[in-house]
C-alpha cells in the first residue's frame, strides 16, 4: 500500500522551475544592461521554464533596470506563460502599483503574479519618502487596497497613504496571484494570512527551508487556511557544463556571495542541480525560482540554457 507521503506526491504536479532575471548590470553602455535582460528572457523561454520574474530596488548607484517597463518588454519574448514582478509594497503608492500590475496582466496571455515583500534598505526608503519603521502596516494597507482596486471597487484610504475614491482601469483580465516573500516568523505568519503563495528566502539552507516550511504550515493551521497548491522558494544557482567547472566556481566564490551560507547555493552540473531541486520537492516545495549567480553574462545564459536539461531530469524524478 502506498504511503501517505507518496500518495500526496502523486496528487501534485511535477516541480515547476521559474527564473528571476537579474536587474543590476554594471555596464559602460546602459543599453547593454537592458539587452542582457532581454537575452536572458529568451534563454529562459528556450529552456521552457515555467515562470518569469524581475525584482525591485531603487536609487542604486550602478544601473538597475526598473521592473514594470522591463517586464513589458520582456513579455514580448516570453510566449505567454506565467510571469510577474516583485514590488516592495511600502515603497509604492498602492493606486500606482495596482495600475502598473493590471496593465502588465493585460499584456500577458497567461496568469500574472505579484511577488511582494517589505524591503530592507533604509536608503531607498528615505529616497522614496517612506518610513522604514512603518513597513508592516504599510504593506498590509497597500495589499488590501490593491486587491480591492483590482476587483473594480472605489477605494479610499486614510492611513500610511491618503487617497479618496480611487478606481482603476483596465482591470486585470483574471485575478492577480499574490506571492509574499517572508523569512522572519511574523512575516511568514503574514504570508500565510494574506498571500496566495509563500515565497521562501534564497539564503535558507535545506535544513532551514524545512524548518521554515514547518513554520508556514503552523501559521496556516492557526488561521484555518488550507495549504495552497503552490509553495515557492528562491535559489541562487549555476548549472555548470561539468562538475569540474562547478567546483572551480565554488572555490572562487568562497564565503563571499551576498552574505549567504555557501550551503544555500546550488552549483553543479545538470544532474547535481536536478538532485538538489528534488530535495526541495521532497520537503513540499512546488516551485523553485532561480537567480543566476555567475557574474559573466555568457555563463549566465549558458546556465539558463542547461536548465532545460535540468527540467527534464526533475520531471523524470517525479
Amino acid at each position: 500500500m502506498a504511503s501517505k507521503s507518496s500518495m500526496a506526491r502523486a496528487e501534485r504536479e511535477p516541480m515547476k522551475i521559474g527564473i528571476s532575471v537579474a536587474s543590476a548590470y554594471n555596464v559602460a553602455d546602459v543599453r547593454q544592461g537592458a539587452r542582457q535582460m532581454i537575452d536572458r528572457t529568451r534563454a529562459a523561454a528556450r529552456a521552457n521554464l515555467d515562470s518569469l520574474f524581475v525584482g525591485d530596488h531603487h536609487v542604486v548607484p550602478t544601473p538597475y533596470y526598473q521592473n514594470t517597463p522591463m517586464m513589458g518588454r520582456m513579455l514580448a519574448d516570453w510566449h505567454n506563460r506565467p510571469a510577474g514582478v516583485l514590488l516592495l509594497l511600502p515603497l509604492w503608492n498602492p493606486v500606482l502599483a495596482a495600475e502598473q500590475v493590471a496593465t502588465l496582466a493585460c499584456i500577458n496571455q497567461d496568469r500574472f503574479i505579484l511577488q511582494c515583500g517589505l524591503g530592507r534598505d533604509e536608503r531607498q526608503f528615505k529616497a522614496m519618502g517612506a518610513n522604514i519603521r512603518n513597513r508592516p502596516s504599510a504593506f498590509e494597507q497597500s495589499l488590501t487596497s490593491m486587491r480591492a482596486l483590482w476587483r473594480g471597487e472605489s477605494v479610499s484610504l486614510d492611513g500610511r497613504w491618503k487617497f479618496q475614491a480611487a478606481k482603476i482601469s483596465p482591470l486585470p483580465p483574471e485575478p492577480i496571484e499574490v506571492w509574499i516573500g517572508a523569512s522572519a516568523a511574523v512575516a511568514i505568519d503574514r504570508a500565510a494570512r494574506m498571500g496566495d503563495v509563500w515565497l521562501a528566502d534564497p539564503g535558507l539552507t535545506l535544513n532551514g527551508a524545512e524548518a521554515a516550511l514547518a513554520q508556514y504550515h503552523l501559521a496556516l493551521q492557526k488561521h484555518q487556511i488550507k495549504l495552497p497548491t503552490s509553495v515557492a522558494i528562491r535559489r541562487d544557482i549555476y548549472v555548470a557544463e561539468s562538475s569540474a567547472e562547478a567546483a572551480e566556481l565554488r572555490a572562487s566564490l568562497g564565503n563571499n556571495y551576498r552574505g549567504f551560507d555557501p550551503r544555500a547555493l546550488i552549483i553543479g552540473d545538470a544532474s547535481a542541480v536536478a538532485e538538489q531541486f528534488q530535495a526541495f520537492e521532497k520537503l513540499g516545495y512546488t516551485d523553485i525560482i532561480v537567480r543566476n549567480l555567475h557574474p559573466d553574462p555568457a555563463c549566465a545564459i549558458a546556465s539558463t540554457d542547461r536548465l532545460k536539461q535540468v527540467k527534464v531530469m526533475v520531471d523524470n524524478f517525479f
